[in-house]
């Protein structure tokens, strides 16, 4: 289940909710039960590691290298 990020507008204390996808636009009230809430714009932290795709063999590809440039 998605969590999303709120803040309080009244106290400026900011939450998180685990909530479905469908109810992420759903009013949130603050720990301290104030309603006046806005969802923040969260960013993603992605880890892991990818490699490089590999260079193609044999010269051949693309304008310059099919002998379409002259």
């Amino acid at each position: 289940m998605p969590r999303y990020e709120y803040r309080c507008r009244p106290c400026g204390t900011t939450f998180e909710l685990n909530r479905p996808m469908a109810e992420s636009s759903a009013p949130a009230a603050c720990p301290e039960g104030h309603q006046d809430t806005v969802k923040l714009l969260s960013t993603v932290a992605v880890g892991g590691t990818a490699a490089a795709p590999a260079a193609p063999r044999g010269g051949g590809g693309g304008c310059c290298g099919g002998g379409c440039c002259g």
